[in-house]
């Protein structure tokens, strides 16, 4: 019941990055915005992990600021995996993740 209840938050907080974030459309209603989801939480739990331990040497470097270029990069992945989910651009991109991210947490917190 609490992994459906994250999930659940983590398509809330997809729904309202889209809304929020210009430059970042849905196409394909509901079911888009479930994989989506879907994907993003992948995407966090396994993919993440292992991205950020590699490229841990250019995240010091830059002092972190390397973290958001990666969520951005994986952000902007999605689009190839998920279809009918467009990401305009690279800022558009990296303002998603941020948000989308942020909206997450908050979302989590409260349940």
């Amino acid at each position: 019941m609490h992994t459906a209840l994250k999930y659940l938050g983590t398509v809330a907080a997809v729904v309202l990055t889209v809304n929020i974030v210009p430059g970042i459309t849905v196409s394909g209603g509901w079911t888009t915005v479930l994989l989506a989801a879907l994907v993003w939480s992948v995407i966090v739990m396994v993919i993440k992990p292992v991205l950020s331990l590699l490229t841990l040497p250019i995240t010091i470097l830059t002092l972190g600021l390397f973290s958001f270029v990666l969520n951005a990069l994986l952000f902007w992945a999605m689009t190839l995996v998920v279809p009918g989910f467009a990401v305009a651009g690279f800022f558009p991109a990296l303002l998603g993740a941020l948000v989308l991210s942020v909206l997450t947490w908050l979302i989590q917190q409260v349940l």
